[in-house]
């Protein structure tokens, strides 16, 4: 399956994953470094994610701007081209809310 590149920092377009995540090297500098997901499963599990994050990340992929065309269960990841189940997107989303709530 393809894999979808995350920057994690805000994104301007809310259908792109790109967000940007800082790591620290051994010398205690902060670094940029990118995280790829290929699925909506990858993203919930994603440890340096906090929720809002995440809930934007599936939203965007979620979104109409996403959409494949002639197949409208399905949403294409923006940097990949990869096809996500939006089933899969919304069972992601329906799983934050649940732990949000608790």
């Amino acid at each position: 399956m393809d894999q979808a590149t995350v920057d994690l920092k805000p994104a301007r377009d809310p259908s792109a994953s790109s967000l940007a995540l800082n790591a620290r090297e051994r010398d205690g500098a902060l670094a940029p470094r990118a995280v790829s997901f290929r699925d909506p499963q990858e993203v919930l599990a994603h440890p340096a994610l906090d929720i809002s994050d995440k809930r934007a990340i599936l939203a965007g992929w979620a979104s109409d701007a996403c959409a494949v065309e002639n197949l409208p269960n399905w949403r294409r990841l923006p940097e990949t081209g990869a096809l996500v189940a939006l089933d899969d997107i919304l069972d992601a989303l329906q799983a934050l809310d649940r732990g949000a709530l608790h």
